[in-house]
């Protein structure tokens, strides 16, 4: 055997050799087979289930990160109770919109990549750098988008160099752009942005920021089949994550309830909803 390909123990040298601190670029190195880009693809477009609308709005100290909990196959609901919000690391956190499975994958690809880089480096990627990688990613599975299996996430976290929260949206094709005060993306995104540019203020406090994602995500439903409302019979609820200088943090079930709960109350009142404030 060469040096360069002899094991020691059960693990082949090349896992004990120092290299890249990119876990990509380390995988696609000695198993290039196993990335997503590097995958046969399908013939014609396939039918897959799908992630709809995911949400995000800052507020003084931190950012808000959201998602419905539906996912649909055509005109078919093929789950009801999907998870869409995912912690990246310690300070944040993806929200995944577009192909379920493909898009739970390209997560846990993420979040090992930047576990491999602190673990080379010895320090963690700024948030920026975390946005790049991930658009990196993105763009590795344009081909399988051109297929209809398209993975538009949506990146949120806290800076603790700016000492704040930011919010990064992206396209097919890995084209990232940096969104200020609220997000969404997905296919009810057009209305729960609506709402949201509505609603949102600067100042928000972080129960008004989460009252607010959740508000978003019921005008969304309410208007695209895709979205998945509070099922307050099933006990579904959208999964809601907040991330500050203290770290990401999903709702408990209770809380996620009683905020779900709230909002349904609110809208017996309103049903369509709360109106900005009048100038």
């Amino acid at each position: 055997m060469e040096p360069n390909t002899r094991s020691t123990g059960r693990l082949p040298a090349a896992f004990l050799t120092p290299g890249s601190s990119s876990f990509m670029d380390f995988l696609g190195a000695h198993s290039p087979e196993m990335l997503p880009g590097n995958r046969r693809l399908p013939e014609g477009v396939v039918e897959a289930p799908h992630g709809t609308t995911i949400v995000a709005a800052t507020f003084p100290g931190g950012v808000v990160l959201a998602g419905d909990r539906r996912a649909t196959m055509g005109n078919m609901i093929a789950q009801r109770d999907i998870e869409k919000v995912f912690p990246a690391d310690e300070y944040s956190a993806v929200g995944i919109a577009g192909t379920a499975g493909l898009a739970v994958e390209m997560v846990k690809l993420f979040q090992l990549e930047l576990e491999h880089f602190e673990k080379v480096e010895g320090t963690t990627l700024s948030l920026e750098g975390k946005a790049n990688r991930l658009s990196t990613m993105i763009r590795s599975n344009l081909g399988m988008a051109m297929q209809g299996l398209a993975v538009v996430p949506l990146f949120a976290g806290y800076d603790e160099g700016k000492e704040k929260g930011r919010i990064f949206s992206y396209d097919v094709t890995g084209g990232r752009s940096e969104e200020h005060g609220y997000a969404a993306t997905g296919s009810g995104s057009i209305f729960a942005r609506g709402s949201m540019k509505k609603l949102f203020r600067p100042d928000l406090t972080e129960e008004q920021a989460t009252t607010l994602v959740v508000q978003a995500l019921y005008d969304a439903a309410d208007d695209d089949s895709a979205t998945g409302g509070p099922d307050l019979y099933r006990h579904i609820y959208p999964i809601v994550t907040v991330i500050t200088d203290e770290g990401f943090r999903r709702l408990t079930d209770d809380e996620s309830q009683e905020l779900a709960r709230t909002v349904t109350n609110r809208r017996l009142e309103q049903p369509d909803g709360p109106r900005a404030a009048l100038l």
